[in-house]
Protein backbone atom coordinates (compact mmCIF):
# COMPACT_ATOMS: atom_id res chain seq x y z
CA UNK A 1 0.00 0.00 0.00
CA UNK A 2 1.31 3.14 -0.93
CA UNK A 3 2.49 5.49 2.32
CA UNK A 4 0.79 8.88 1.84
CA UNK A 5 2.08 11.70 2.82
CA UNK A 6 1.86 14.21 6.25
CA UNK A 7 1.00 17.54 4.45
CA UNK A 8 0.20 18.77 1.10
CA UNK A 9 -0.24 22.37 -1.12
CA UNK A 10 -3.38 23.64 -1.07
CA UNK A 11 -4.74 26.86 -3.09
CA UNK A 12 -6.96 29.57 -1.48
CA UNK A 13 -8.19 32.46 -3.49
CA UNK A 14 -7.95 36.05 -0.76
CA UNK A 15 -10.23 37.49 -3.41
CA UNK A 16 -7.52 40.21 -5.20
CA UNK A 17 -7.32 38.57 -8.23
CA UNK A 18 -4.49 36.44 -6.76
CA UNK A 19 -3.99 32.73 -5.43
CA UNK A 20 -1.92 31.91 -2.19
CA UNK A 21 -0.55 28.08 -2.03
CA UNK A 22 -0.49 26.96 1.53
CA UNK A 23 0.17 23.70 3.74
CA UNK A 24 -2.04 21.69 5.20
CA UNK A 25 -1.71 18.43 7.05
CA UNK A 26 -3.33 15.53 4.74
CA UNK A 27 -6.51 14.87 6.18
CA UNK A 28 -7.75 11.33 7.61
CA UNK A 29 -11.48 10.23 6.68
CA UNK A 30 -14.09 10.01 9.47
CA UNK A 31 -17.15 8.20 9.29
CA UNK A 32 -19.30 7.88 5.80
CA UNK A 33 -15.86 9.70 4.42
CA UNK A 34 -13.42 8.76 2.09
CA UNK A 35 -9.88 10.45 1.13
CA UNK A 36 -9.27 11.24 -2.74
CA UNK A 37 -5.99 11.71 -4.27
CA UNK A 38 -6.72 14.64 -6.94
CA UNK A 39 -6.39 13.83 -10.05
CA UNK A 40 -7.27 16.73 -12.28
CA UNK A 41 -9.68 20.16 -10.89
CA UNK A 42 -11.05 21.94 -13.06
CA UNK A 43 -11.28 25.90 -12.94
CA UNK A 44 -15.26 27.01 -13.00
CA UNK A 45 -16.73 30.30 -13.86
CA UNK A 46 -18.22 31.01 -10.99
CA UNK A 47 -14.82 30.81 -9.36
CA UNK A 48 -13.68 33.41 -10.79
CA UNK A 49 -17.37 35.62 -10.95
CA UNK A 50 -17.56 34.82 -7.08
CA UNK A 51 -13.90 34.75 -5.45
CA UNK A 52 -11.00 34.98 -7.06
CA UNK A 53 -11.64 38.84 -8.13
CA UNK A 54 -13.32 39.71 -5.26
CA UNK A 55 -15.65 37.85 -2.42
CA UNK A 56 -19.15 38.86 -3.87
CA UNK A 57 -21.18 35.77 -2.76
CA UNK A 58 -23.02 34.85 0.03
CA UNK A 59 -25.61 32.14 1.43
CA UNK A 60 -24.80 29.20 -0.67
CA UNK A 61 -21.93 31.47 -2.62
CA UNK A 62 -20.42 32.26 0.16
CA UNK A 63 -16.49 31.61 0.14
CA UNK A 64 -14.84 30.88 3.75
CA UNK A 65 -11.25 30.98 3.44
CA UNK A 66 -11.10 26.88 2.27
CA UNK A 67 -9.30 24.95 -0.08
CA UNK A 68 -10.64 26.19 -3.60
CA UNK A 69 -11.97 23.86 -6.79
CA UNK A 70 -15.36 23.01 -7.00
CA UNK A 71 -14.81 20.50 -9.76
CA UNK A 72 -12.66 17.52 -8.78
CA UNK A 73 -12.11 14.55 -9.51
CA UNK A 74 -9.64 11.39 -8.57
CA UNK A 75 -8.73 8.10 -6.58
CA UNK A 76 -9.60 6.87 -3.18
CA UNK A 77 -6.51 6.34 -1.47
CA UNK A 78 -8.08 5.93 1.78
CA UNK A 79 -11.57 5.06 3.47
CA UNK A 80 -12.99 5.76 6.77
CA UNK A 81 -15.50 3.30 8.48
CA UNK A 82 -19.05 2.99 7.11
CA UNK A 83 -18.63 3.63 3.51
CA UNK A 84 -20.88 0.92 1.86
CA UNK A 85 -20.41 1.46 -1.45
CA UNK A 86 -17.26 3.00 -2.37
CA UNK A 87 -13.84 1.85 -1.74
CA UNK A 88 -9.68 2.01 -2.20
CA UNK A 89 -8.68 2.17 -5.87
CA UNK A 90 -12.05 3.70 -6.86
CA UNK A 91 -12.06 6.60 -9.83
CA UNK A 92 -14.82 8.93 -8.55
CA UNK A 93 -15.93 12.45 -9.59
CA UNK A 94 -16.74 14.57 -6.62
CA UNK A 95 -20.46 16.07 -6.74
CA UNK A 96 -19.53 19.51 -5.44
CA UNK A 97 -22.11 20.09 -3.12
CA UNK A 98 -22.84 18.07 -0.06
CA UNK A 99 -26.31 18.55 1.33
CA UNK A 100 -28.28 17.95 4.65
CA UNK A 101 -29.43 14.46 2.81
CA UNK A 102 -32.99 14.80 4.22
CA UNK A 103 -34.42 18.21 3.06
CA UNK A 104 -37.00 17.63 0.15
CA UNK A 105 -34.28 18.58 -2.69
CA UNK A 106 -31.76 16.51 -1.49
CA UNK A 107 -34.19 13.26 -1.18
CA UNK A 108 -34.65 14.66 -5.04
CA UNK A 109 -30.98 14.30 -6.00
CA UNK A 110 -30.34 17.90 -6.00
CA UNK A 111 -28.34 18.58 -3.25
CA UNK A 112 -27.19 21.93 -5.20
CA UNK A 113 -30.51 22.92 -3.63
CA UNK A 114 -30.78 21.88 -0.31
CA UNK A 115 -32.22 24.39 2.26
CA UNK A 116 -30.35 23.38 5.46
CA UNK A 117 -28.21 26.68 6.50
CA UNK A 118 -26.57 24.56 8.83
CA UNK A 119 -25.76 21.00 6.97
CA UNK A 120 -25.09 22.10 2.91
CA UNK A 121 -21.68 22.75 2.26
CA UNK A 122 -19.82 23.55 -0.59
CA UNK A 123 -16.83 21.53 -2.08
CA UNK A 124 -14.22 25.03 -2.83
CA UNK A 125 -16.80 27.17 -1.00
CA UNK A 126 -17.80 26.27 2.70
CA UNK A 127 -15.54 23.08 3.03
CA UNK A 128 -12.02 22.02 1.33
CA UNK A 129 -11.84 21.84 -2.04
CA UNK A 130 -10.00 19.84 -5.27
CA UNK A 131 -7.39 22.61 -5.46
CA UNK A 132 -4.73 20.48 -3.66
CA UNK A 133 -3.34 17.20 -3.55
CA UNK A 134 -5.84 15.37 -1.37
CA UNK A 135 -9.36 16.26 -0.33
CA UNK A 136 -11.83 14.56 1.65
CA UNK A 137 -15.50 14.08 0.16
CA UNK A 138 -18.41 12.14 1.45
CA UNK A 139 -18.93 8.97 0.30
CA UNK A 140 -23.20 10.28 -1.01
CA UNK A 141 -21.66 12.34 -2.60
CA UNK A 142 -19.34 9.96 -5.24
CA UNK A 143 -20.30 9.68 -8.66
CA UNK A 144 -18.23 6.56 -9.97
CA UNK A 145 -15.78 7.02 -13.25
CA UNK A 146 -15.48 4.47 -15.62
CA UNK A 147 -12.44 3.65 -16.77
CA UNK A 148 -13.33 4.87 -20.48
CA UNK A 149 -13.10 8.02 -19.12
CA UNK A 150 -10.07 10.19 -18.17
CA UNK A 151 -9.84 11.74 -14.81
CA UNK A 152 -9.95 15.26 -16.40
CA UNK A 153 -13.25 14.01 -17.91
CA UNK A 154 -14.59 13.25 -14.48
CA UNK A 155 -13.76 16.79 -13.27
CA UNK A 156 -15.72 18.63 -15.56
CA UNK A 157 -19.11 16.23 -15.20
CA UNK A 158 -18.46 17.58 -11.49
CA UNK A 159 -20.00 21.07 -12.65
CA UNK A 160 -19.73 22.30 -16.14
CA UNK A 161 -20.50 19.56 -18.60
CA UNK A 162 -23.60 18.32 -15.43
CA UNK A 163 -24.81 21.89 -15.30
CA UNK A 164 -25.13 22.03 -19.13
CA UNK A 165 -26.75 18.21 -19.24
CA UNK A 166 -29.64 19.31 -16.65
CA UNK A 167 -30.42 22.39 -18.28
CA UNK A 168 -30.82 20.73 -21.65
CA UNK A 169 -32.57 17.97 -20.77
CA UNK A 170 -35.37 20.78 -19.31
CA UNK A 171 -35.79 22.48 -22.58
CA UNK A 172 -35.16 18.81 -24.90
CA UNK A 173 -32.49 18.42 -27.96
CA UNK A 174 -33.15 16.71 -30.71
CA UNK A 175 -32.52 16.64 -34.54
CA UNK A 176 -35.45 18.93 -35.32
CA UNK A 177 -33.69 21.66 -33.67
CA UNK A 178 -31.19 24.89 -34.49
CA UNK A 179 -29.65 26.22 -31.57
CA UNK A 180 -28.48 29.10 -30.12
CA UNK A 181 -25.35 29.28 -27.64
CA UNK A 182 -25.08 32.72 -26.52
CA UNK A 183 -21.70 32.60 -24.49
CA UNK A 184 -18.65 30.48 -25.85
CA UNK A 185 -17.13 29.74 -22.46
CA UNK A 186 -16.21 26.52 -21.30
CA UNK A 187 -19.95 26.10 -20.38
CA UNK A 188 -20.99 27.29 -24.05
CA UNK A 189 -19.02 24.70 -25.76
CA UNK A 190 -19.84 21.90 -22.91
CA UNK A 191 -23.28 23.31 -24.39
CA UNK A 192 -22.52 22.57 -28.09
CA UNK A 193 -20.81 19.25 -27.55
CA UNK A 194 -23.91 18.14 -25.86
CA UNK A 195 -26.17 19.57 -28.44
CA UNK A 196 -24.10 17.98 -31.16
CA UNK A 197 -24.31 14.03 -29.40
CA UNK A 198 -27.92 14.82 -28.69
CA UNK A 199 -28.44 15.60 -32.97
CA UNK A 200 -28.84 19.06 -32.81
CA UNK A 201 -29.71 20.09 -36.67
CA UNK A 202 -27.57 23.34 -36.86
CA UNK A 203 -25.43 24.80 -33.68
CA UNK A 204 -25.32 28.36 -33.85
CA UNK A 205 -22.52 30.06 -30.93
CA UNK A 206 -21.87 34.21 -30.01
CA UNK A 207 -19.05 35.37 -28.43
CA UNK A 208 -17.01 38.43 -27.80
CA UNK A 209 -13.36 36.42 -28.02
CA UNK A 210 -12.23 35.19 -30.57
CA UNK A 211 -9.76 32.59 -29.73
CA UNK A 212 -13.44 30.97 -27.68
CA UNK A 213 -15.00 31.35 -31.56
CA UNK A 214 -11.64 29.26 -33.22
CA UNK A 215 -12.21 26.70 -30.33
CA UNK A 216 -15.51 25.70 -31.11
CA UNK A 217 -15.07 26.11 -34.71
CA UNK A 218 -11.79 23.79 -34.77
CA UNK A 219 -13.30 21.08 -32.57
CA UNK A 220 -16.39 21.20 -34.78
CA UNK A 221 -18.96 22.11 -32.11
CA UNK A 222 -20.67 24.87 -33.50
CA UNK A 223 -21.51 25.81 -37.58
CA UNK A 224 -21.69 28.81 -37.13
CA UNK A 225 -19.91 31.62 -35.19
CA UNK A 226 -20.92 35.02 -34.81
CA UNK A 227 -19.53 38.38 -33.34
CA UNK A 228 -21.39 39.87 -30.15
CA UNK A 229 -23.09 42.66 -31.95
CA UNK A 230 -26.53 44.24 -32.50
CA UNK A 231 -27.53 42.38 -36.09
CA UNK A 232 -27.14 39.10 -34.06
CA UNK A 233 -31.22 38.62 -34.13
CA UNK A 234 -31.31 39.50 -37.70
CA UNK A 235 -28.12 37.14 -38.41
CA UNK A 236 -29.34 34.54 -36.61
CA UNK A 237 -32.70 34.38 -38.63
CA UNK A 238 -30.74 34.47 -41.85
CA UNK A 239 -29.19 31.47 -40.56
CA UNK A 240 -32.51 29.72 -39.90
CA UNK A 241 -34.70 30.43 -42.85
CA UNK A 242 -36.17 33.54 -41.23
CA UNK A 243 -37.71 31.55 -38.25
CA UNK A 244 -35.01 31.74 -35.73
CA UNK A 245 -33.78 28.91 -33.51
CA UNK A 246 -36.18 26.14 -31.82
CA UNK A 247 -33.69 26.21 -28.85
CA UNK A 248 -31.50 28.45 -27.21
CA UNK A 249 -28.80 28.54 -24.39
CA UNK A 250 -27.60 31.59 -22.79
CA UNK A 251 -24.17 30.84 -21.26
CA UNK A 252 -22.80 34.03 -20.87
CA UNK A 253 -24.67 36.17 -18.20
CA UNK A 254 -25.07 39.23 -20.23
CA UNK A 255 -28.29 41.27 -20.53
CA UNK A 256 -27.36 41.80 -24.46
CA UNK A 257 -26.99 38.28 -25.03
CA UNK A 258 -29.97 37.04 -22.89
CA UNK A 259 -31.92 39.67 -25.23
CA UNK A 260 -30.49 38.07 -27.99
CA UNK A 261 -31.72 34.61 -26.72
CA UNK A 262 -34.82 35.75 -26.47
CA UNK A 263 -35.65 37.45 -29.93
CA UNK A 264 -33.74 35.26 -31.59
CA UNK A 265 -36.03 32.02 -31.27
CA UNK A 266 -38.77 31.31 -33.27
CA UNK A 267 -42.63 31.01 -31.84
CA UNK A 268 -43.46 28.22 -29.38
CA UNK A 269 -39.07 27.77 -29.01
CA UNK A 270 -37.47 27.08 -25.76
CA UNK A 271 -34.76 28.97 -24.04
CA UNK A 272 -33.19 28.18 -20.59
CA UNK A 273 -30.32 30.29 -18.38
CA UNK A 274 -27.48 28.67 -17.36
CA UNK A 275 -24.64 31.87 -16.99
CA UNK A 276 -24.74 33.10 -13.59
CA UNK A 277 -25.18 36.89 -12.62
CA UNK A 278 -26.23 40.00 -14.54
CA UNK A 279 -29.57 40.97 -15.38
CA UNK A 280 -32.07 41.17 -17.97
CA UNK A 281 -34.48 43.46 -19.46
CA UNK A 282 -37.30 42.57 -22.01
CA UNK A 283 -40.41 43.24 -23.54
CA UNK A 284 -42.81 40.18 -21.78
CA UNK A 285 -45.69 40.41 -24.62
CA UNK A 286 -44.05 40.66 -27.99
CA UNK A 287 -40.82 38.66 -26.30
CA UNK A 288 -42.19 36.37 -25.35
CA UNK A 289 -46.21 36.26 -24.21
CA UNK A 290 -47.55 36.64 -28.32
CA UNK A 291 -44.90 33.60 -29.48
CA UNK A 292 -45.66 31.16 -27.14
CA UNK A 293 -41.91 30.88 -25.99
CA UNK A 294 -40.95 29.19 -22.06
CA UNK A 295 -37.47 30.46 -20.53
CA UNK A 296 -36.24 28.14 -18.31
CA UNK A 297 -33.58 28.86 -14.91
CA UNK A 298 -31.74 25.64 -14.34
CA UNK A 299 -28.98 25.81 -12.02
CA UNK A 300 -26.13 22.24 -11.80
CA UNK A 301 -27.98 19.03 -11.31
CA UNK A 302 -28.81 16.47 -9.69
CA UNK A 303 -26.29 13.32 -8.64
CA UNK A 304 -28.44 10.99 -10.16
CA UNK A 305 -28.71 12.88 -13.38
CA UNK A 306 -25.03 13.22 -13.50
CA UNK A 307 -24.46 9.43 -12.84
CA UNK A 308 -26.50 9.33 -16.24
CA UNK A 309 -24.46 11.68 -18.10
CA UNK A 310 -21.17 9.60 -17.38
CA UNK A 311 -23.47 6.10 -18.80
CA UNK A 312 -24.25 9.18 -21.73
CA UNK A 313 -20.66 10.00 -21.95
CA UNK A 314 -19.18 6.68 -22.35
CA UNK A 315 -22.11 5.61 -24.81
CA UNK A 316 -21.34 8.69 -27.17
CA UNK A 317 -17.59 8.42 -27.10
CA UNK A 318 -17.74 11.45 -25.69
CA UNK A 319 -14.69 13.16 -23.98
CA UNK A 320 -14.82 16.73 -21.98
CA UNK A 321 -11.28 16.54 -21.59
CA UNK A 322 -10.95 17.99 -25.78
CA UNK A 323 -12.21 21.13 -24.12
CA UNK A 324 -8.70 21.57 -21.75
CA UNK A 325 -6.54 23.91 -23.63
CA UNK A 326 -4.21 24.49 -20.31
CA UNK A 327 -2.95 22.12 -17.68
CA UNK A 328 -0.90 23.31 -14.79
CA UNK A 329 0.99 21.51 -11.55
CA UNK A 330 -0.35 23.38 -8.26
CA UNK A 331 2.78 25.09 -8.42
CA UNK A 332 1.45 27.18 -10.76
CA UNK A 333 -2.09 27.53 -10.04
CA UNK A 334 -1.65 30.90 -9.61
CA UNK A 335 -0.78 30.87 -14.13
CA UNK A 336 -3.67 28.60 -13.66
CA UNK A 337 -6.81 31.19 -12.67
CA UNK A 338 -4.80 34.42 -14.18
CA UNK A 339 -5.24 32.56 -17.81
CA UNK A 340 -9.25 31.38 -16.92
CA UNK A 341 -10.14 35.22 -15.58
CA UNK A 342 -8.68 36.26 -18.75
CA UNK A 343 -10.62 34.02 -20.64
CA UNK A 344 -8.86 33.52 -23.78
CA UNK A 345 -8.74 29.82 -23.43
CA UNK A 346 -11.11 27.00 -23.40
CA UNK A 347 -11.39 25.02 -20.08
CA UNK A 348 -7.85 25.18 -17.37
CA UNK A 349 -7.31 22.32 -15.25
CA UNK A 350 -5.09 21.55 -12.34
CA UNK A 351 -3.66 18.21 -12.66
CA UNK A 352 -1.66 15.61 -10.47
CA UNK A 353 0.43 12.46 -11.52
CA UNK A 354 -0.64 10.79 -15.26
CA UNK A 355 -3.02 14.14 -15.62
CA UNK A 356 -0.11 16.35 -15.53
CA UNK A 357 1.68 14.26 -18.42
CA UNK A 358 -0.55 14.68 -21.30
Amino acid sequence: MTTLPDTMQGAVLPGNSTTQLQCYPVPTPGHGEVLVRIKASTICGSDIRCIYHEHLGKGAEGYQGVIAGHEPCGQIVKVGPGCRRFGVNDRVIIYHISGCGVCNDCRRGYMISCTSEKYRRAYGWQRDGGMAGYMLAEEKDLVHLPDQLSYADGAQVACGFGTVYEGLEKIGISGNDSVLITGLGPVGLATAALCRKLGASQIIGIDVIEERMKLARDLGLCDETLVSGPDNVEQVRKLTGGHGVERAVDCSAHAGARATAIRATRKWGRMVFIGEGGKIEFNPSPDMIHDQKTIYGSWVTSIWKMEELVERLVRWNLHPDELITHRFPIEKVGDAYTLMASGKCGKVAVCFDEELKK
